[in-house]
C-alpha cells in the first residue's frame, strides 16, 4: 500500500518537508518516488524564482514588508504550477533514482515550449547521491537567468530593445549595458520619473537638469547618499520627447563629458563600466555598481 504524500495541489516549498519525502520514498512504491521528485521539482523551482528575485533591485517606493511577503507567496504559486506543468526535473530524479539503469544520468533537455524562453537545465547540472535510493543530495547546481527572465524583464526589453540598440549603434555602448542602468534607474520602469502635467518624463536614466540644459524639466524628490547616509532631495530632471531621446541623450552624455572617460574605456567589462559610472559620480549610492553589474549580467538575456 502506497502512503499518502501531500495533496496533489499543495506541493512541498519547504527543506523540513523533504525529509519525509525522502523517507517516503525509500518506503514505498514507485509511485511514492514519483511523486516525491515532484515535490523536489517545486521546491527547486522555488529557489530559482527567489534568485530571480533577488538579482532585481527591491528598494522601490512601494516595497515594504508586506509586498515582500506576498510577493514570496506568489513564487510559491507559481512554482507549484510549474512544477505540475513540469520542466523536467522530475522525471530526470525518477529515471536516476529507480531501476537498474539507475547510475545513467541522461541529458536534461528543456521541456518548455521556445516561446515562452523559460527554463534550461545545462548539462552535468544534477549529480545525486545513490545511497539507499535516497534523494540526498543535488550539488553543482547552476541557474542561468538570462534564459529564465521575468514577464516584467522580457517586456522591458521588448519595448526599449530597439532604442537601445539605436543608441549603441552611435556611441559603442552596448545596449545591454544601457537596458541594464535604465532597468536600475526607473525599477524596470515601474518609478519612471513623471513630468510636471503627470505625463511620461521618460527620463529613465535619472539624468538630472543642469545649468546647460536647455530643455523641459521637472522638480521631483530624490534620494542621494552623504557619507553613506540616505538623504531625500528636491532636484531638477531632464524631461525628453521619447524614450529614443533619452537613450541618444544618455549615450551623448557618456561619449562627450571627460568625466566619463574611463567608463567609455570598459564599455565591454559589464563590472569595469558599473563600477567606472559610480566612480565618477553618476551615482551617489554605494552599492550601485554592485546592483547594475547584476542586473547586466544576471537578468538580462544576451
Amino acid at each position: 500500500m502506497v502512503t499518502p504524500l501531500n495533496d496533489t495541489n499543495r506541493l512541498a516549498m519547504d527543506a523540513k518537508e523533504m525529509d519525509a519525502l525522502k523517507s517516503a520514498a525509500k518506503n514505498n512504491s514507485p509511485e511514492a518516488l514519483k511523486e516525491t521528485a515532484k515535490q523536489f521539482e517545486a521546491l527547486f523551482m522555488n529557489m530559482v524564482l527567489k534568485s530571480m528575485r533577488e538579482a532585481t533591485p527591491q528598494d522601490g517606493l512601494f516595497d515594504n514588508s508586506q509586498t515582500k511577503m506576498y510577493t514570496s507567496m506568489l513564487d510559491q504559486q507559481l512554482s507549484q504550477t510549474m512544477a505540475k506543468r513540469g520542466v523536467g526535473l522530475a522525471d530526470m530524479l525518477v529515471r536516476q533514482l529507480s531501476g537498474p539503469g539507475a547510475n545513467k544520468i541522461s541529458k536534461p533537455t528543456p521541456v518548455l515550449d521556445a516561446n515562452s524562453k523559460a527554463f534550461s537545465l545545462p548539462d552535468k547540472a544534477l549529480k545525486v547521491s545513490q545511497s539507499e535510493g535516497d534523494i540526498d543530495a543535488v550539488n553543482g547546481l547552476t541557474f542561468r537567468p538570462s534564459v529564465a527572465r521575468s514577464a516584467h524583464v522580457r517586456a522591458f526589453e521588448d519595448r526599449l530593445g530597439a532604442q537601445a540598440e539605436e543608441a549603441s549603434r552611435a556611441s559603442g555602448i552596448p545596449a545591454k549595458f544601457m537596458l541594464g542602468q535604465a532597468a536600475l534607474e526607473s525599477g524596470w520602469g515601474r518609478r519612471e520619473i513623471p513630468a510636471a502635467d503627470g505625463t511620461a518624463s521618460h527620463n529613465l536614466f535619472g539624468i538630472k537638469a543642469g545649468a546647460n540644459w536647455k530643455g523641459k524639466v521637472v522638480d521631483t524628490p530624490t534620494t542621494e547618499y552623504e557619507n553613506g547616509v540616505p538623504v531625500t532631495k528636491m532636484q531638477k530632471f531632464r524631461v525628453y520627447d521619447s524614450y529614443a531621446d533619452a537613450f541618444k541623450d544618455y549615450a551623448a552624455l557618456l561619449s562627450s563629458n571627460p568625466r566619463y572617460e574611463k567608463v567609455m574605456a570598459s564599455a565591454q567589462d559589464p563590472a569595469a563600466f558599473a563600477r567606472g559610472l559610480q566612480n565618477a559620480g553618476y551615482a551617489t549610492d554605494p552599492h550601485y555598481a554592485a546592483k547594475l553589474t547584476q542586473i547586466i549580467t544576471q537578468s538580462l538575456s544576451g
